[in-house]
Parts: structure tokens; sequence; C-alpha cells
């Protein structure tokens, strides 16, 4: 791969990498690790894409599957993460690329098969058949992820406002 390849690379795809890495990861350190990682493989990969879709497809699911990799680490399972980080704490720290709202760490919280659904959908604006490519699954499974992801995340919004109300 050119050096001129490799920067239209990491100028297109690396604000979305390292985004999909740090809703994972919840982490700037680790979200930078992961995306240079992404770059790595890529450099290595001898793979040629079918499509921008697949080519953006190939980047997400193998940033998920690092991130994945890196959780079941030894040194990921014995460190402290993010959820250990107080609220009044979380409001210092800001996610480069993408524009926060009050939803967004509360979407980052939920299970893994809904967080990915919907802040794919959400803040990246994919549809569900291209969150279905990219995360290898069917659009039927998004469908219902999307469904149940949202309804953990309205219980979830709810509590908290009924929590502030008190």
């Amino acid at each position: 791969m050119t050096n001129k390849k490799l920067e239209t690379y990491f100028n297109e795809y690396y604000p979305l990498i390292y985004r999909v890495a740090f809703t994972q990861m919840k982490n700037h350190a680790d979200a930078e690790d992961i995306s240079q990682e992404v770059f790595v493989r890529l450099l290595r990969s001898e793979q040629s894409y079918r499509s921008a879709e697949h080519e953006k497809a190939w980047m997400i699911r193998t940033t998920i599957n690092l991130c994945r990799d890196l959780q079941k680490s030894k040194w990921k399972t014995s460190s402290v993460g993010m959820e250990s980080v107080g609220e009044q704490e979380k409001t210092y720290l800001k996610i480069p690329y993408i524009e926060e709202d009050d939803t967004l760490w509360e979407v980052l919280a939920l299970p893994e098969k809904y967080r990915n659904s919907l802040y794919l959908f959400y803040y990246e604006d994919y549809s569900i058949k291209e969150i279905a490519a990219a995360l290898s699954m069917e659009e039927n499974t998004v469908k219902t992820n999307l469904r149940r992801g949202r309804e953990l995340l309205r219980k979830a919004l709810k509590g908290e406002r009924e929590h502030d109300s008190k």
C-alpha cells in the first residue's frame, strides 16, 4: 500500500474508527491504541474490497474485534475501567469527533449488542442494512437490538429523570 493510499484511508476512516473504539472502550488511550492497530492491520492486509461499504464494514468489524480482544485481556480484566469514574468527573471527559448529548453516556453504558447498534444508527447515521453488514448479523437482528436497546435506554433515562426530580 502506498503512503498516499494510507493517508487517504487515515483521513477518511480515523474519526469513525476512533469513535467506534471509544464507544467500546470508554477510554481515550485504549481507543487510540485500537485505532492505530486497525491501520497496522490494514497495512498488512492484502485484501481488496468490493465496495466502499465493504471497506467501511471491514474497518468497523476489525475495530470491534480488537476492542473485544483487549477487553478480554489480562491487563483489562485486572485494571480499573471507566465505570469507576464518578458522574461529576464524566463531565470533564470529551469524546473527540462527536457532539455529545444527554443520552450519549447512557448509550455507552448499555450492553454491547444494543450499544453498537444504537451508536451506529443514531451517532454515525448508518442504515440498518449497513449496520448488519458491519456487524456481520441479519437485518432483523439489528432491528431487534435497536428496539430492545431503545427500551433499555428509555428506562435508564426515565429512572434518571425520576431520580433528578426527587
